[in-house]
């Protein structure tokens, strides 16, 4: 059964690839949906077994920390504004901070006679704001630092997958498109177009060009080159303490990325970046199938949920008017929502539903350093409460 899953999560994305090619409705839709509804209907079918986490974990754990090199190899990084990140990113810890603090004062009067929750009830701010500034790791430490019972990180844990499900579907159905009607888009924001990169996704899949003779050397060489960029990221994580080893990875690895991108013949290697889109495509059907919903125990912690449903959409909302004050534009304000509110790992994932590779980086950044700044926030935020 465990080959067969892996079979799965490994040709399943082939399979959609070529559906889409093939019929016009679908390739609306696009891959990354697709994929990600598959998951969710398979990781609540009954059909994973329920030895099958580690596995999934696993897969998760090693094929993001691959793609993300693959997908930085061929951009052009001296076409980044910096400016734009900062803002983007100021702009998004404001409004989880906004978020955070008025959902306390909102849910704090009907939880605060609950005997799980009441005394808590500022611990619980304190790990919203560092898990949606940065992410699991964050609401980990926090709970550790602040001393909060198991039964609540584990409900909090549970109904933060939930809730952050709902939100990147909500992203990549209608919210892409929301978005750049409301701020201004433009559909080369960001690395300039080129042939073997190109932001819209072209008629003939370049998947079809893997396995050719002329590309397929180049592409190995490029996928060993990630290994051993994601063997060196794995040893220097392995010196520092557990918390810091996920921010030790994804740092390091984007870090060398862009350090081999201006290497010419690295950059200009043709298919690379469609090898790290493949990688991605089997990530969003691995981790919506890990999403078990039926797992959630709403007993008791209906408020809770509401809580962190508040504080998911309220940040959004509260980020979109900053940057409509900002002049910010549509891509860069999503791609950073969702590495606050899903992680970095997710970045790539939803880049390539905007098709629209130039975020990328500043999507990255930005969850970058709300993992750096995440366990400070919400610390400091659930003493001031």
């Amino acid at each position: 059964m465990t080959v067969l899953l892996v079979l799965i999560y490994l040709l399943a994305p082939a399979l959609v690839l070529k559906l889409c090619d093939k019929y016009s409705i679908l390739k609306k839709i696009g891959p990354v949906l697709l994929l990600y509804l598959i998951g969710i209907l398979l990781g609540n079918s009954g059909l994973v077994p329920n030895g099958a986490y580690e596995l999934q974990d696993m897969i998760v754990t090693i094929i993001i920390p691959l793609a993300i090199p693959l997908m930085l190899f061929s951009c052009n990084f001296l076409q980044w504004d910096i400016k734009n990140a900062l803002l983007t990113l100021f702009a998004g810890l404001f409004a989880v901070v906004i978020a955070v603090v008025s959902g306390h004062f909102i849910f704090s009067s009907v939880l605060s006679s609950d005997p799980v929750y009441g005394e808590h009830m500022n611990k619980i701010s304190g790990m919203l704001a560092g898990v949606y500034t940065g992410g699991t790791p964050n609401l980990a430490a926090i709970k550790i630092m602040l001393g909060v019972p198991n039964e609540i990180y584990i409900m909090m844990h549970s109904y933060d997958m939930a809730i952050s499900l709902i939100y990147l579907t909500f992203v990549l159905s209608f919210g892409i498109k929301l978005f750049r009607k409301i701020l201004w888009y433009n559909p080369r924001n960001g690395a300039p177009l080129e042939k073997h990169m190109p932001l819209e996704i072209p008629e003939e899949q370049p998947y079809r060009e893997f396995f050719k003779r002329k590309n397929f050397k180049p592409l190995m060489g490029a996928l060993l080159l990630s290994v051993i960029i994601f063997a060196i990221a794995g040893g220097l994580s392995l010196l520092l303490p557990q918390k810091l080893q996920m921010v030790t990875v994804i740092l390091t690895i984007t870090t060398l990325g862009i350090a081999a991108s201006f290497v010419k013949k690295v950059r200009e290697i043709k298919l690379s970046y469609d090898a790290g889109m493949y990688l991605v495509y089997v990530f969003s059907i691995v981790v919506a199938s890990m999403a078990n919903l039926s797992n959630l125990n709403l007993t008791g912690g209906f408020y809770l949920l509401l809580y962190i449903a508040f504080v998911v959409f309220c940040s959004l909302a509260v980020q979109l008017v900053l940057a409509k004050i900002m002049k910010l534009d549509a891509d860069t304000v999503l791609i950073s929502s969702v590495s606050l509110v899903n992680s970095p790992p997710f970045v790539p994932l939803v880049a390539t539903a905007m098709k629209n590779r130039g975020v990328i980086i500043t999507g990255l950044t930005v969850g970058l350093v709300g993992y750096a700044l995440g366990n400070y926030l919400g610390f400091l935020l659930a003493l001031i409460l």
